[in-house]
């Protein structure tokens, strides 16, 4: 149960992180930018985190030579996730920008689980498993997909325009949520080499940081727009979206070691889509304010009922 609480409280400071971060975005205009101060403040703190568990910030040798080379590519992965999932939103929408992640993120999980990939723990995907992806999948269609097709159909009740075949792009954000789940695996495996899941999070956050800071020097050219925050009197807590999302790397490779990384992910899931829209029913954070509907709590529902049969059954 503890695991289980843990797993949904991380999902719910993702959706956090996800609302610091659009705010802090508008301040330094680039995403990749903004992505980047993220990670930058999540490997400071996770260094200090570190440091006082005991743990060295380096990494002997030997491991590379020993361990398989994907070990140190979680960071990597999670940057070409983030990034991806940035490409996506103009080519797919709002919608499918959830959606294809989310199918892609638990279908790699349950693979991952049922054959034990990056030596993660083996969980055999039985029927009750499968009833339960199921039920999440449903409810994640009844939370997110049928509320925002409603609103886009009010909105835009005029002629629609074609954006040529739309599949291509589908299958790159299915492929985008796979690398989180493989993110997961390898930063919980991490953690099992390195016998400490802080030091873990902190090698994923300093790989990833690196790879922004190229990404941005090639894309950006320039830096300057980092301190615009402070130029502008931006509220303090737009800074604390890598301390989140360092917090999730961190539990995220706890729990991977304790639960296997498809019970992970779904927990995780469930408590970003219910954080999410908890944050849009407050506009919470200077976000856009919508009440939850009654379709919305169903479809949570029916996802918790999914998130039980996979968790414990």
């Amino acid at each position: 149960m503890f695991a289980a609480l843990l797993g949904i409280g991380i999902g719910f400071s993702l959706a956090i992180q996800t609302a610091i971060n659009s705010q802090l975005r508008k301040f330094v205009i680039s995403p990749f930018l903004a992505s980047m101060v993220s990670f930058l403040v999540g490997t400071l703190f996770l260094a200090i985190t570190t440091l006082f568990s005991g743990s060295p910030l380096g990494l002997p040798l030997n491991l590379f030579s020993s361990q398989p080379i994907w070990l140190w590519f979680g960071g990597v992965c999670g940057v070409i996730g983030l990034t991806t999932n940035i490409l996506l939103f103009p080519k797919l929408g709002s919608v499918q920008t959830t959606v294809m992640p989310i199918l892609g993120m638990i279908l790699m999980g349950m693979l991952i689980d049922n054959f034990g990939w990056f030596h993660s723990i083996v969980h055999t995907f039985r029927l009750t498993r499968a009833i339960g992806v199921v039920l999440v999948l449903i409810g994640v269609g009844l939370a997110v997909v049928v509320p925002e097709i409603i609103s886009k159909r009010r909105m835009n009740a005029a002629a629609g325009q074609s954006q040529g075949n739309p599949w291509p792009w589908r299958f790159l954000g299915i492929g985008a949520g796979m690398l989180m789940s493989i993110q997961s695996a390898i930063n919980g495996r991490l953690g099992a080499v390195l016998h400490s899941p802080t030091h873990a999070a902190f090698v994923s956050f300093f790989v990833g940081s690196a790879t922004l800071i190229i990404v941005v020097g090639i894309k950006e050219r320039s830096y300057t727009r980092i301190k615009e925050p402070i130029k502008q009197s931006a509220p303090w807590w737009v800074w604390l979206g890598g301390l989140i999302g360092g917090l999730y790397v961190l539990i995220n490779v706890y729990l991977v070691g304790q639960i296997g990384t498809g019970q992970t992910v779904v927990l995780a899931l469930f408590g970003q889509i219910a954080g999410s829209l908890l944050v849009e029913q407050f506009g919470l954070l200077r976000s856009v304010k919508n009440s939850i509907t009654p379709i919305q709590v169903v479809g949570l529902i029916l996802m918790l009922c999914g998130v039980f049969l996979i968790k414990m059954v």
